[in-house]
């Protein structure tokens, strides 16, 4: 049996199941099980608890529809990307295969890109974790929760690969079985068959009884697709971490298979389970949050902190994934020579130590722009970093287009997941991003702001990589002459 490990285009090595050490200096310390924990809960965040009520007020029952169509769009991206991660594993995952496919220009610019979304999400999720703790505990200002939750988180990270897996694998625990216990409770009160239940039980006479299935008009399901869209945002993040597992093409091939059931449980399935239990219009999806007055209508005592400990959850499961992929995310560009070189080195358990802190840095300084200007400089942050999600799924369709062609003429054998209906469903994938980037253009407001400052962040990071490259040919050129 060959036992030798398969060189990538990127410089580092698939490897083998079962090897513990990678020639790129990480190492395979992530387990199948915490592999597949990743997966699952990477498709939940905490805007799906927090959010979901604003979607279901814009669009009514509708919303469903909205959700559906998103989560579609999420499916066939992460068939492409697993299609691409399965070939070839790496800690860039989608940025390498740019790098490979598209140039060197657009594997710098999206990494960045991506760096810089999670390290603004950092502060965001510090923020969100620090105001539930600090209504738990008022005696600790907000600014010193948020300060501990980064400092342990980044202790996790700095241990170890499993530490970082055997956390996320009980925060995604705790989260998938809130969310499946939520959907069998929801469904058994919704046709009165839960015992001791305070809802009615009106079937699914909810979605129709107020204004129709859709009381804002169909339009309203677009307005959906743009409030939604954003809680969809780390699915892709298992083809990371599968460059630090035991067996790479069997994790990806798995998570990708899986990623349908999961989005329709977690998603659909617990937003239709709120919309039947309560009317869309009733006041305290959007005054408690859905999730909440939902549990309310059955009679969950408590339901407000119970939905608060999960939130939390889902919170520090955020900033723990997020950490670890902005911090892989930059060691693969320092591999690529796209970030310093001391993003690339490794500690001696494999841990790329410089990426890590420098990832948390930012993101430190990023919780003190939101306490001291947040409707200023943070705005800012947070607008320019807004569509980047839509920005990384189109250049993952766009790369797959290109990288089934290397991938065919290389290693054609270890295409072993495909993208249903090549080309033509990726090109339909295209479209709906490019529709929705249009939408939120014409839609105005908040949505157009992001576009136009993750546009501007976007042409600023291409412009420094177009300038690196060209300054690398000159120097090039001159040696050879």
């Amino acid at each position: 049996m060959n036992t030798q490990p398969t060189l990538t285009k990127e410089g580092g090595t698939t490897g083998n199941a079962g090897d513990s050490q990678q020639s790129d200096g990480l190492k395979a310390g992530l387990k199948n099980r915490h592999l597949s924990m990743i997966a699952i809960g990477g498709v939940i965040g905490a805007g799906l608890f927090v959010g979901s009520g604003s979607g279901i007020a814009a669009a009514g029952p509708a919303i469903l529809l909205s959700y559906a169509l998103v989560g579609a769009m999420v499916v066939f991206v992460m068939r492409m990307l697993g299609e691409m991660a399965a070939a070839r594993p790496s800690s860039g995952s989608f940025s390498a295969y740019a790098d490979q496919a598209l140039g060197r220009w657009a594997g710098f610019t999206i990494g960045w890109l991506y760096w810089f979304f999670w390290v603004v999400v950092l502060a965001v999720e510090a923020t969100a974790g620090a105001v539930i703790l600090e209504s738990w505990i008022p005696a600790v200002p907000q600014w010193a929760w948020a300060l501990i939750v980064m400092v342990v988180l980044t202790a996790t990270n700095l241990a170890s690969v499993s530490s970082y897996g055997e956390f996320e694998f009980w925060f995604a625990g705790i989260k998938v079985v809130a969310i499946a216990a939520f959907v069998v409770v929801g469904f058994l009160a919704v046709f009165g068959v839960l015992p001791g239940s305070d809802n009615p039980g009106a079937g699914f006479a909810h979605l129709s009884d107020a204004g129709g299935f859709f009381p804002m008009g169909a339009g309203a399901i677009l307005t959906g697709v743009l409030m939604v869209v954003f809680s969809f945002m780390g699915s892709e993040i298992v083809t990371l971490a599968a460059g630090e597992s035991e067996d790479p093409q069997k994790a990806v091939t798995k998570a990708t298979n899986s990623v349908i059931w999961r989005i329709g449980v977690f998603y659909l399935g617990s937003i239709f389970v709120v919309l039947t239990l309560l009317p869309w219009n009733d006041k305290s999806i959007v005054e408690k949050g859905s999730y909440v007055a939902a549990l309310d209508s059955i009679g969950i005592p408590h339901a407000g902190q119970v939905m608060n400990v999960i939130v939390l959850t889902a919170v520090l499961s955020c900033l723990n994934s997020g950490l670890y992929t902005a911090s892989r995310m930059a060691f693969s560009l320092g591999q690529r020579g796209d970030a310093p070189k001391a993003f690339a080195k490794t500690n001696k358990r494999g841990v790329p130590t410089a990426a890590i802190l420098s990832s948390v840095v930012f993101g430190f300084v990023a919780v003190f722009f939101n306490y001291q200007w947040p409707d200023t400089v943070f705005a800012f942050l947070l607008n320019s970093s807004g569509a980047v999600a839509l920005f990384v799924w189109l250049v993952i369709c766009v790369t797959q287009l290109r990288m089934r062609g290397i991938i065919l003429r290389e290693t054609p054998e270890k295409l072993v997941v495909k993208m249903w209906l090549f080309p033509y469903l990726t090109w339909a994938t295209i479209a709906m991003i490019v529709f929705v980037l249009g939408y939120m253009i014409y839609d105005g407001g908040s949505a157009r702001e992001q576009v136009v400052l993750s546009l501007l962040v976007a042409a600023l990071v291409l412009a420094v990589a177009l300038v690196k490259d060209r300054f690398k040919k000159a120097t090039r050129d001159e040696i050879d002459a």
